[in-house]
């Protein structure tokens, strides 16, 4: 039903590669950024995340295309991402110039919020390592031609330098000629963009990827943020969310990118930091269907929810489930992992499929 053609996993060493860049994540628990005096480190990368949910959660074949930079925190990085199971076979090592002026690791602190106090986010990652990889850096045929069923990228990768969208281009061409189907995240953050031109360069360079893509993922502003597609009826804090007015507005995205096969946006609607309500539409071949609505979903962590849900619903893609099938899979797996600290799920797939279910809250004992 979804139009995708995705090849047999048998004749693939992976079920899905993710290209993009992986930042330590520096998380001061129940305190603030400014005022703590502890952290605890956590991997996260937009685009990595997926592949980790899908490996971890859903227990598929992982891989991660980026780059790193060889010095005592970048090999922490790499244990965090032994620790998750991706393959880390094409992830390029970069040498050290003793100070980080060439090339550094990323970091990202993230507050989780509470309240009317909203999550907040301060990422320091300029000159990282995989910001500065270039077109040519990666033999794509070699890496597709080993087999691989599903490739993921997004946003946030697109705007982390001038080259990175050469090598997502690049890449998302190799996997085209090799049969891989291509999902995107747009994952617009403002402060990706500010200094480069903002939300006009987002979508120039994003409607750009776009006619590559065919399944095209993003939450209730990024469609507007990153593409330039209009929501009708929502207001500028996104409070009010009517499944129609996404409707009409994919409608219209996949007139104009006939490649879209499938179209997925999450709908959040934070009534505070700690209580959201949350759900999820999905489009393809002409039929929409909306996920289960979450309504006052209690928040321990929002910060990888987007994610989440898109490892669960290629999962289910993958797993060739119905769409409203996978749309469900895809919220269930982004509320739970909004239960738990850090970008990354901490999920199990009987778990997901309980809360699909609709099962309660009571102990598991």
């Amino acid at each position: 039903m979804s139009g995708l053609n995705i090849k047999p996993a048998a004749q693939c060493r992976f079920d899905i590669l993710s290209l993009g860049e992986v930042m330590l994540r520096l998380d001061p628990g129940e305190e603030r950024i400014s005022t703590t005096r502890t952290f605890k480190v956590w991997e996260g990368g937009g685009e990595y995340n997926v592949a980790r949910g899908l490996r971890r959660c859903f227990g598929m074949r992982a891989a991660l295309a980026s780059a790193i930079v060889d010095n005592p925190v970048g090999r922490l990085l790499e244990d965090l991402l032994l620790q998750g199971g991706v393959d880390i076979g094409n992830v390029q090592w970069v040498k050290f110039d003793g100070i980080g002026r060439k090339s550094r690791v990323g970091l990202n602190f993230t507050e989780r919020g509470f309240g009317v106090r909203a999550a907040l986010g301060c990422s320091d990652r300029g000159h990282s390592a995989a910001s500065q990889l270039k077109k040519g850096d990666f033999d794509w045929d070699r890496i597709f031609g080993e087999g691989i069923r599903w490739m993921h990228t997004g946003g946030i990768y697109a705007g982390l330098s001038e080259t990175t969208r050469d090598v997502i281009l690049e890449a998302m061409q190799a996997a085209r000629r090799h049969g891989t189907i291509i999902s995107y995240d747009l994952n617009f953050r403002p402060s990706l963009w500010q200094d480069i031109g903002g939300m006009a360069k987002a979508v120039e360079v994003n409607r750009e990827i776009a006619q590559y893509v065919d399944v095209m993922l993003g939450n209730e502003e990024d469609f507007t943020a990153a593409l330039g597609f209009k929501v009708e009826g929502v207001d500028s804090q996104w409070s009010e969310l009517d499944p129609a007015g996404f409707k009409k507005m994919i409608e219209t995205a996949v007139r104009e990118y006939p490649n879209f096969k499938v179209v997925a946006t999450t709908l959040r609607n934070a009534k505070t930091a700690s209580i959201n309500d949350w759900s999820a539409i999905a489009y393809a071949g002409g039929q929409f269907v909306q996920a289960r609505t979450y309504e006052n979903l209690e928040i321990w962590d929002r910060v990888g929810g987007g994610d989440s849900f898109a490892s669960g619903f290629i999962y289910g893609l993958l797993a060739g489930k119905s769409l409203e099938s996978a749309v469900n899979y895809g919220a269930a797996h982004g509320a739970l992992a909004m239960t738990t600290p850090g970008d990354t799920t901490m999920a199990t797939k009987a778990e997901v499929e309980k809360v699909m279910q609709g099962a309660g809250a009571r102990a598991v004992r």
